[in-house]
């Protein structure tokens, strides 16, 4: 499986001195329009990573050091101060296995210390005793969601008892299952959809289409198709992994107007992957402006729902 975190470090990552140098252009090309500043027009960003160098409060993986954090440092306040800078006010964090892998204690600890501003896709081991027992104490701390991603080729991932019922649990505590897949296994997902159809299914990163650098006619159709079940949503993220990979990203609208036809824009939401998006000509400001003044195409309501709305409904309005 093609790991996009990988591909990021390997070739953006080269480019991005620390994190203050990412800070540094988010600034500068950063402009303030109040139309977009307003208090009732806030962001919510679908998609951020967060680490920290502080490993004796917040232990890392096992084998995983410091010296493999890349970029070195994104802290819970590093992407508050990046995201404030462009009105968003709410983030869902997401687990990042290679460096913490299932432990969600650092995301916890933001949603402690900052109410209200954060939701949490989490992990959790389907291999494991009773994960349906640990999504429930993890909703209980602000985790309404839990990031899944295939197994070794040729394995039936989805098939396995644990996987099995971490989607019949997300049907009971409305967490979503939200899946970092390549193409390739969208037909995948579709089939279990339809077989837990009140779960809540996000689909990551576009499902990847367009990493190599073309969007398949193929590929777009098999994600087109999981329109057809009702719970499921897309994620308009990591622009700086997808087609040419520079901004203003418009070689991604025709993909994004197909979604939005099939979708609408109620199961669409705009995400950033902080901080990888924070590479080279690459900026957080970049990706929020393709879908917050680029595309032409859809109500101002509707660019509420891909801006906001979507993302609060389906992370942090589960009952």
């Amino acid at each position: 499986m093609r790991n996009l975190n990988k591909i990021t470090r390997r070739n953006a990552m080269t480019s991005l001195a620390g994190i203050g140098g990412a800070l540094a252009v988010g600034a500068q090309t950063c402009k303030a329009n109040d139309d977009h500043q307003s208090e009732d027009r806030y962001i919510v960003d679908a998609h951020s990573h967060i680490w920290t160098r502080d490993v004796e409060k917040f232990p890392l993986a096992k084998g995983v050091t410091v010296d493999d954090l890349s970029p070195p440092s994104f802290t819970t306040e590093e992407l508050l101060e990046v995201a404030g800078k462009e009105n968003v006010r709410r983030v869902v964090l997401i687990a990042h296995n290679p460096f913490y892998g299932f432990d969600n204690t650092y995301m916890i600890d933001a949603v402690r210390r900052y109410p209200g501003k954060f939701a949490i896709v989490g992990a959790v081991d389907d291999s494991g005793p009773h994960p349906d027992r640990k999504m429930k104490e993890l909703l209980k701390q602000g985790v309404t969601g839990f990031r899944i991603v295939p197994g070794p080729p040729g394995q039936k991932w989805l098939d396995r008892p644990g996987m099995k019922m971490m989607w019949q649990t997300a049907a009971q505590t409305q967490q979503a299952i939200c899946c970092l897949i390549d193409s390739e296994y969208v037909v995948e997902v579709n089939r279990m959809c339809k077989k837990f159809p009140e779960t809540r299914v996000v689909i990551d990163h576009f499902a990847r289409i367009g990493i190599d650098g073309t969007i398949g006619e193929k590929d777009l159709k098999d994600l087109t198709d999981l329109a057809q079940c009702r719970n499921t949503f897309v994620k308009i993220s990591a622009c700086y992994a997808l087609g040419k990979k520079l901004p203003p990203y418009d070689d991604l609208v025709p993909m994004i107007r197909r979604l939005y036809e099939v979708f609408g824009a109620q199961r669409l939401m705009w995400a950033s992957d902080a901080p990888y998006q924070m590479t080279g000509e690459n900026t957080y400001g970049a990706s929020l402006s393709l879908v917050r003044d680029r595309i032409d195409f859809v109500t101002d309501n509707e660019r509420e729902w891909l801006l906001r709305k979507t993302a609060e409904k389906v992370f942090f309005e589960i009952s």
